[in-house]
């Protein structure tokens, strides 16, 4: 019994053997390919290559028929771009509508031989021949027929055609003569001849043959051929040119003529369906692509030969090397394997073995130990970098996010609260600005060292969300032990820090919310304290628990913050323009981007209603990506209609403070392809002097990308020239205030044409902001203004009538234009 079934037993080892082991798949792989490939070839060489020939035969054909459709496109490109350039002549044009005849023939001929045309003629506007070169104009008419059918409908007003003139075949064109209206048209033309078979026997190797045939009851001639007359006629003998359909017109045969087998393609240059009128019904020329399929398919005898002995004796070769290199190769891999694993299960410490190795493997064995290195560092740093701030070796923004939202899900279900603290310090950019930023970084390292004594509980955490922005987490806490924390961190900002043989003072505003009274997820926490702290800092009364009625907004922004993450989220924002002109001559220059919240229940919310807010909370910098990004899209939009103007986009005073912001700007300009001079970026003078260290870095890196820099507001802020003059801006926005009242306030126009003034003697652009009516846009182009934006021009819009609107601003600007030009020539008469 065991006998019988020691066969069957021997195999499925085989098998498992085969399914398990790559050497032994790498064996029998390429033995058995060896195998076929010395079966293949003795039993279909002839055959393969045979097929080969006839297979590539068709793509030969194709591509020559590419070929030919190239050369005739470009000469009639010549001979309309000659054409063009007769038709543009001043001198032909004042003959044409002088109608001197002997002229007109004149530049035909010369120009016509200039180009090489043996064809030239003059047209009327009805297609009627006026005048020719080298023959009767009745000899045009039937050409002329077919060509002004196909201007008349052509976009561009040019034709062109493969037309019989005399029994041969003419390349003609047919272009319009305009001065500026239509005022006749220009035929040019000359003859198909043996070049053209040339051209197409040298750049496709491929044989031409051009046919042609003035009726249907003619025989086909041959007008061009690279082949023996009787092989071509031979050609179009078989009776395969026949108008049957337009899928036939183009074809492959293979024909046997004079014992040679050629590979033809056919197709027609003028389809008899084209021929004109019932007297050349019939008429037609046909292009015939050829190749000698018999010289083509030759393979040579000793191939045979020398293929046998190669395939026997690579067999046995490579049969004993095989094993050979199929256990060198995988014993390493194995063990590569091996070490892959480990690393994908996150063991980066045991080192790779096989470095010893020379070879391939070798290189593959050090190059995995390098990755193993590299990989181990660079985790640990992206841990570092993600979830510390490599300054103070606190938490930092978004594992302190984690953390509150991980705290909230612990408490969820219990009845424990959860307690945020946030808090910002009182005058630290004064420090910066008066001792340095290194002397800065002392201090909030020190300031993490004294919240870190003030935070004593395990679970708890205290992170530098950015800046000098601080926040701690009490997990357990309610609101009596965030009051309680938030005196012990006020009392310890009571003693100076002495840093340097400085001393300085600190104090800080300090917010405080708690889960679930003050808000319902982690996010709405972290406002909702940032909403108290930045009362309390204004205040100046102590730490501050957060209350609805500290908040900048009504009851109805409770959950504003929220909805307006989801406005971003769903698309219920939309971009607005309003447009900037050019005061000198009327032009659309350019567009400020303003953004709207088209609520899906309280309808259009005015921007005072959650600008203002997204700025307190710091939302304000997820809606300026969103118009910076939204703006980029609508300029290339503009730009495919024609349209190339400046957007404006405004910045705050958290942008500004956003060192991150340049960045992200560049980003987004490399994924959408909008260059940065697309752009013009608006600040305020308020938000630049907030911080004018961290403000003017921001500045200058934004202006090293390419960005306009424009001050908005100009003279409502309390900036200094002598600051002012270090910005790198490019244009100052008058405040509206001043414009709107120039008109009846001399105080006020003062202040404007001082404006202009000063902006331009610093080589600044001028914007007026505010213009109200026509007498403020006469007053401002009096000054020399160099741009105007106001409801005189046009209200903010959807960028979606943008272009609609500029194209009848654009309009009317051209109307009064005319009506002035107008009533000037009725005085002077």
């Amino acid at each position: 019994m065991s006998e019988t079934h020691l066969p069957s037993s021997r195999g499925a080892d085989l098998r498992r053997w085969l399914r398990s082991s790559i050497g032994a798949r790498i064996v029998a792989l390429f033995l058995g390919l060896l195998l076929v490939i010395q079966v293949a070839s003795f039993t279909a060489i002839s055959a393969s290559l045979g097929r080969h020939a006839r297979s590539v035969l068709p793509d030969q054909l194709e591509v020559g028929e590419r070929v030919l459709q190239s050369l005739l496109d470009a000469q009639a490109q010549k001979l309309t771009e000659g054409a063009r350039l007769l038709a543009a002549d001043y001198g032909f044009r004042s003959a044409v509508q002088s109608n001197d005849a002997e002229t007109i023939v004149s530049v035909l001929e010369n120009h016509g031989a200039r180009i090489g045309a043996t064809e030239t003629a003059l047209l009327g506007t009805d297609f009627i021949p006026r005048a020719a070169s080298g023959r009767e104009l009745s000899d045009f008419n039937t050409q002329i027929k077919r060509l002004a059918a196909r201007a008349t409908g052509a976009s561009s007003g040019n034709a062109s055609e493969i037309a019989l003139l005399e029994g041969r075949p003419h390349l003609v064109v047919l272009v319009p003569m305009k001065a500026p209206v239509l005022v006749g048209w220009v035929l040019m033309g000359f003859p198909l001849d043996a070049r053209l078979a040339a051209d197409m026997k040298s750049l496709a190797a491929l044989d031409f043959t051009l046919l042609t045939r003035p009726s249907a009851n003619a025989p086909w001639a041959t007008a061009v051929t690279s082949l023996a007359n009787e092989t071509a006629l031979g050609l179009a003998a078989g009776g395969w040119l026949t108008p049957a359909s337009a899928a036939e017109h183009e074809r492959l045969r293979s024909i046997s003529l004079h014992g040679v087998e050629y590979g033809a393609h056919s197709s027609w240059l003028t389809p008899p369906a084209l021929a004109g009128d019932a007297a050349d019904s019939g008429a037609a020329v046909a292009a015939v692509l050829s190749l000698s399929i018999d010289e083509a398919v030759r393979p040579p005898q000793d191939l045979q030969l020398a293929l046998l002995l190669i395939t026997l004796v690579g067999f046995a070769v490579f049969g004993l090397g095989s094993l050979f290199t199929a256990r060198r190769v995988t014993t390493p891999l194995r063990d590569l394997a091996d070490a892959a694993e480990r690393l994908g299960g996150g063991d980066y410490a045991t080192p790779m073995r096989g470095q010893r190795r020379h070879d391939e493997i070798g290189h593959l064995a050090q190059a995995f130990e390098k990755m193993r290195v590299s990989v181990g560092e660079k985790q640990a740093q992206i841990l570092q970098l993600a979830y510390w701030d490599p300054l103070t070796a606190l938490p930092n923004r978004v594992q302190f996010r984690d953390a509150v939202r991980e705290a909230i899900a612990k408490a969820a279900g219990s009845e424990q609260s959860v307690a945020v603290l946030m808090l910002d310090l009182d005058r630290f950019k004064h420090v910066n600005d008066v001792l340095g930023y290194q002397f800065g970084d002392l201090v909030l390292k020190r300031v993490a060292e004294r919240l870190g004594q003030q935070v004593m509980r395990e679970g708890d955490m205290i992170a530098r969300l950015g800046g000098d922005e601080f926040a701690v987490l009490l997990r357990c806490g309610d609101a009596a032990l965030a009051e309680s924390v938030a005196q012990r961190i006020t009392r310890a900002f009571d003693d100076p820090l002495t840093l340097e043989e400085h001393t300085v003072d600190m104090s800080a505003g300090i917010g405080m919310a708690c889960w679930p009274q003050h808000g319902n997820d982690a996010d709405v926490l972290l406002s909702r304290a940032e909403v108290a702290m930045y009362a309390a800092k204004r205040r100046t009364a102590g730490p501050l628990m957060y209350d609805a009625s500290i908040d900048a907004a009504s009851t109805q922004t409770l959950s504003l913050l929220t909805e307006l993450r989801q406005a971003v989220e769903q698309g219920e924002l939309r971009l607005y323009l309003q447009p900037k002109l050019a005061l000198d001559s009327g032009r659309v220059a350019g567009a400020e981007t303003l953004v709207r919240w088209q609520h899906p229940q309280r309808g259009l919310v005015p921007p005072m209603e959650f600008i203002p807010f997204a700025e307190q909370t710091g939302f304000i910098r997820v809606l300026t990506m969103w118009v910076f990004e939204e703006a980029a899209r609508q300029w290339l939009a503009l730009v495919a209609q024609g349209m190339t103007v400046t957007l404006s986009v405004n910045l705050s005073t958290r942008d500004l403070l956003d060192q991150d912001l340049p960045q992200k700007f560049d980003a987004l300009l490399t994924q959408h392809r909008v260059p940065a001079e697309a752009f013009c970026l608006e600040i305020t003078e308020s938000a630049i002097m907030d911080d004018p260290q961290r403000a003017l870095g921001t500045l200058n890196r934004l202006s090293a990308l390419g960005f306009k820099l424009s001050i908005d507001d100009f003279g409502t802020g309390y900036s200094s020239l002598a600051y002012l003059k270090r910005l790198p801006v490019d244009e100052l926005k008058i405040d509206k205030s001043f414009v709107m009242s120039m008109e009846t306030d001399i105080d006020d126009a003062k202040i404007v044409r001082s404006t202009i003034d000063l902006a331009h003697n610093m080589g600044l652009t001028v914007v007026a902001e505010g213009v109200e009516n026509a007498k403020v846009w006469e007053l401002l182009r009096e000054l020399n203004c160099d741009l105007a934006q106001g409801y005189h021009m046009g209200k903010p819009m959807p960028a979606t009538d943008f272009v609609r609107w500029s194209l009848g601003w654009e309009a009317r600007q051209l109307g009064s234009a005319v009506a002035l030009g107008v009533q000037g020539a009725a005085q002077l008469h």
